[in-house]
């Protein structure tokens, strides 16, 4: 018998020590093709080195995870998307799966569940965390997190404070976060209402008493 050739990955994360650990956790079930540490290099990255999974975040600096799984499902369709994520919203998974991923852990899953959800990818099934299932089956069961559109509490935190005149920084001092994450969380609303820039945004949440 053939042995199985192993899985080819794309690690994607902007933090080094992530990255180090998934490369040395992952060395003997799989081959790591290259390491990515910022979104405006990944979809080149697959193109390049055609691997069968990217392991990605979703909070990548220049361009989120999300946007990248909707480009590289159209540049490398046959590519699978596995996102390796802190976020635990319901909706955000909700919005994965619908652009393209195969694969939901957070990271404070079991460290074996990322080899189980790539074997369960490899093999074309889907894979979703344990620890987020029963949430993910409240939302879709009563169709909250499926409407659109629909803004997250802290996506309108960001909007009410934009709409005050505060800066990015700003903001993110008020909501005692990184200034990347303020900056996540307004893009991600711009691209959910399909807004395409910052005085849009303030006029939508003005129009709509999002202050």
């Amino acid at each position: 018998m053939r042995p199985m050739r192993l899985p080819r990955v794309l690690l994607a994360d902007d933090h080094v020590l992530v990255l180090n650990a998934m490369a040395k956790f992952l060395a003997e079930e799989c081959v790591i093709v290259g390491e990515v540490s910022d979104g405006l290099t990944v979809v080149a990255a697959v193109e390049r080195l055609q691997p069968d999974i990217v392991l990605l975040d979703i909070g990548m600096p220049q361009v989120d995870g999300l946007t990248l799984a909707r480009q590289i499902r159209v540049t490398s369709p046959a590519v699978r998307l596995v996102f390796l994520t802190m976020y635990e919203d319901p909706e955000m998974v909700v919005d994965a799966f619908r652009n393209g991923a195969s694969a939901y852990v957070l990271k404070r899953s079991a460290v074996s569940e990322l080899s189980l959800a790539i074997r369960e990818v490899m093999d074309g099934r889907k894979y979703i965390t344990p620890l987020l299932a029963d949430h993910l089956v409240a939302a879709l069961h009563d169709g909250s997190e499926l409407k659109a559109p629909i803004l997250t509490d802290r996506q309108k935190d960001v909007l009410r404070l934009l709409v005050r005149g505060l800066s990015m920084k700003e903001t993110a001092a008020a909501l005692n976060v990184s200034a990347r994450t303020v900056a996540f969380h307004k893009y991600q609303a711009m691209a959910e209402l399909n807004i395409k820039s910052t005085a849009e945004l303030i006029q939508y949440a003005v129009k709509h008493h999002i202050v």
